[in-house]
C-alpha cells in the first residue's frame, strides 16, 4: 500500500540490487509510451531520477509534487486556504484545523524537578492566579501546626549564607544547646547574620530531632506508603521470629520511656508512626486540654474494636461533630414539613425508627416465609457510616487521661501493629519525640541553601532558598521561623509539604479547658524543652480544622499563611 502511494519508497529493507531492479519496474509501470521521434532526431534519453538512501524513513522519502514534509509543517505555518462562497469553516484542511486548536492550547507545564523547583515555585509566587488566600489581617504568630512535615522550602531577597558551612565549634555547641534546652533570645533583625555565631549555633539546635529505631540503611519516615521505598533494602528481621522479639522488646522500653516522660511533664508530645496509623501523644496543657491526649488517624472498624474489647475509652469526635451537624438539619427539616403539613390539613407520618420490628410481617401472614436478618446483620447496617469512615481523617479516635496509658499497653501487645508481610514485615514503629529518651537516637533534618534567578516583571531577580528535609515536628517549625524571623529581617516565604495522614491532627477536639491559663501552662511545662514562645503556640486550641498549613508568608515582621 505504501509502496503504490508514495512512488520510490520501499516498505521493506531490502538489499542494493534488489532495489534498483524494483526501481526500473516502477519507473517503466509510471512511464506514458512515448512518441516515435521525428526522423534524423535522436531518441531522448530518459533522465534517471537520484537515488534514494533505502534506510530513510517515511518522514524524507520522496514525495509528490506540492506535497509538504512533515517536520516543515511545523516549522512554517500554511498558507491560509481560499476561502468558500458560504463563508464556512470547512473548507479549511482537517490538519490545519488541528494546528489551531493546538496552537489555542497552552503548553502543559512539566512536573518540577530537584534543580528547577525553585525556579517553578518563585514564578508562581508572583503570578496573579498563584496569589494565596491569607487572613485579611496580619498576625504576629502563625497558628499551631500538628502535622509532621516532609521538606520547608524558605525563600527570600536576603542568602542563606549565615546556614552553609557551620564550623565544628559551632555544631557542637548547637547539639550542647539542645541537650540543655537552652534558651536562645535573638534580637529582632540582625545586621551580619553569617558573622553570628549565636544565630549559627541556635540553627543547628532547631534541627536536631530523636528517632527510635535508628536503621541508617532504610528510611523509617513517612511509614504509611513507604513500601517502595524499603523494598529491596536488607531486612535480615522479616524471617527471624528472635530478632523481631528483640526488636520489639527495645521499642517497648523505649515507648513505656517516652510515655512517662510525657506524664512527668518532661516531653510536650511524641508520634508513633506505623505502616497503618499515626499516633500523637500530647501532654496535659498543649492544645487547651488539662489532660494527656493521644490521638490517632487513620483507624478502621477492627482497631476500633479491639481498643473497646480492651476497655479503652475513647471518642471519635469528627463523626460526633458531623451527626449533630446532621441532626439538627434533619431536626429544622422536620419542623418545616411538619409546619407545612398542618398548613394543608393533613397529618404528619408517623414515622418507626426501630429496625428491629418486624410486626407488618404478622399482619401479612408471611412471617415465616421471609428470612429475617440475623443480629449480626442489623449491627453491621447501623454502623454502615462507620465502616465507610474506615482509613479517611473523619476516623480520627480521641483517647484522653489514664485511657492513655492503657492505650500504651494496648499497642505494646498489639500484633497488628507490625506488618506480618511485605518489606515492612517485623519492622517495628518509629517513634518520634523532640526530646532525648531511653534508646533514642540523636538525628538532624538536612538543611541546604539554593540560589537561583526568577522571573520577575520581564526581569531577572535573585532569589535564594533554604531547603529543610526530613520528619519535621512542629517545635522545629516554629524554632525555625523565629531564626528566619532575625535573620532575614522580617521578609520570607515558605513552601511546606505535610505528611497528609497527620494533618487531621489539627482538628478541634473539644478538650479545650476553660480552667487553663497561660501561667499554669509555662510552670507546669517549664522542663518540656521547648522554647517559652514555642509552648505558648502549642498551648493554643487548634484552629486549622483537617488542614494544614501550605505556605506561610512574613512581610514586615508579620504572618499571613494559606491552609
Amino acid at each position: 500500500m505504501a509502496a503504490s502511494a508514495v512512488p520510490g519508497y520501499s516498505p521493506g529493507f531490502k538489499k542494493p540490487p534488489a532495489m534498483l531492479r524494483l526501481k526500473r519496474k516502477r519507473l517503466r509501470r509510471s512511464e506514458p509510451a512515448a512518441a516515435p521521434p521525428p526522423c534524423g532526431e535522436a531518441p531522448p534519453v530518459p533522465s534517471a531520477p537520484a537515488r534514494r538512501n533505502p534506510f530513510s524513513s517515511l518522514d524524507n522519502a520522496p514525495r509528490a509534487d506540492g506535497t509538504p514534509q512533515p517536520r516543515e509543517r511545523s516549522r512554517r505555518p500554511p498558507p491560509p486556504p481560499p476561502p468558500r462562497a458560504d463563508g464556512s469553516p470547512s473548507a479549511a484542511p482537517f490538519w490545519q484545523l488541528l494546528e489551531s486548536v493546538c496552537e489555542d492550547k497552552p503548553a502543559r507545564r512539566a512536573e518540577p524537578s530537584e534543580r528547577t523547583d525553585i525556579l517553578a515555585l518563585t514564578d508562581d509566587l508572583h503570578l496573579p492566579v498563584a496569589v494565596p488566600e491569607v487572613p485579611s489581617s496580619p498576625r504576629h504568630e502563625f497558628p499551631a501546626d500538628w502535622s509532621i512535615k516532609t521538606r520547608l522550602l524558605f525563600m527570600s531577597s536576603q542568602p542563606f549564607t549565615w546556614a552553609e558551612h557551620l564550623k565544628a565549634q559551632e555544631e557542637a555547641q548547637g547539639f550542647a544547646q539542645h541537650c540543655r534546652a537552652t534558651e536562645t533570645n535573638l534580637p529582632q533583625s540582625i545586621q551580619e547574620p553569617k558573622l553570628s555565631t549565636e544565630l549559627r549555633c541556635a540553627f543547628q539546635q532547631s534541627l536536631v530531632y530523636w528517632l527510635h529505631p535508628s536503621l541508617p540503611w532504610l528510611q523509617l519516615f513517612p511509614r504509611i506508603g513507604a513500601d517502595r521505598k524499603i523494598v529491596g533494602k536488607a531486612s535480615p528481621w522479616s524471617q527471624d521470629e528472635a530478632l523481631q522479639q528483640v526488636l520489639m522488646s527495645d521499642w517497648s522500653v523505649s515507648f513505656t520511656s517516652l510515655y512517662n516522660l510525657l506524664k512527668a511533664k518532661l516531653c510536650p508530645y511524641f508520634y508513633v508512626c506505623t505502616y497503618q496509623f499515626t499516633v500523637l501523644f500530647r501532654a496535659a496543657g498543649l492544645a487547651g486540654s488539662d489532660v494527656i491526649t493521644a490521638v490517632i488517624s487513620p483507624t478502621t472498624r477492627g482497631l476500633r474494636e479491639a481498643m473497646r474489647n480492651e476497655g479503652i475509652e475513647f471518642s471519635l469526635p469528627l463523626v460526633e461533630e458531623s451527626r449533630t451537624r446532621k441532626q439538627k438539619n434533619s431536626e429544622v427539616n422536620l419542623e418545616t414539613e411538619v409546619a407545612n403539613s398542618l398548613e394543608v390539613g393533613e397529618e404528619p407520618a408517623p414515622s418507626d425508627d426501630d429496625d428491629e420490628s418486624f410486626s407488618w410481617l404478622e399482619e401479612m401472614g408471611v412471617q415465616d416465609k421471609v428470612k429475617k436478618p440475623d443480629a449480626i446483620s442489623i449491627k453491621l447496617r447501623k454502623e454502615k457510616h462507620e465502616v465507610q469512615m474506615d482509613h479517611k481523617p473523619e476516623s480520627l479516635a480521641l483517647v484522653k487521661g489514664t485511657n492513655t496509658f492503657t492505650l500504651l499497653n494496648f499497642l505494646i501487645n498489639c500484633k497488628s501493629l507490625v506488618a506480618v508481610a511485605g518489606p515492612q514485615a517485623g519492622l517495628p514503629p518509629t517513634l518520634l519525640s523532640p526530646v532525648a529518651f531511653r534508646g533514642g537516637t540523636m538525628q538532624t533534618l538536612k538543611a541546604r541553601s539554593i540560589n537561583a534567578k526568577a522571573r520577575v516583571h520581564l526581569a531577572y531577580k535573585d532569589i535564594f532558598s533554604l531547603e529543610i528535609v526530613g520528619p519535621v515536628m512542629p517545635h522545629s517549625l516554629h524554632a525555625l521561623t523565629t531564626l528566619l524571623e532575625a535573620a532575614q529581617r522580617g521578609a520570607f516565604s515558605a513552601v511546606l509539604y505535610t505528611h497528609e495522614p497527620t494533618a487531621v491532627f489539627n482538628a478541634d477536639l473539644g478538650t479545650a479547658s476553660p480552667a487553663l491559663n497561660k501561667e499554669t501552662v509555662h510552670k507546669d511545662l517549664t522542663a518540656c524543652g521547648l522554647h517559652p514562645k514555642t509552648l505558648d503556640q502549642l498551648s493554643q486550641c487548634p484552629t486549622l480544622g483537617k488542614s494544614s498549613i501550605r505556605f506561610l508568608e512574613m512581610k514586615d515582621y508579620a504572618y499571613t499563611w494559606k491552609s
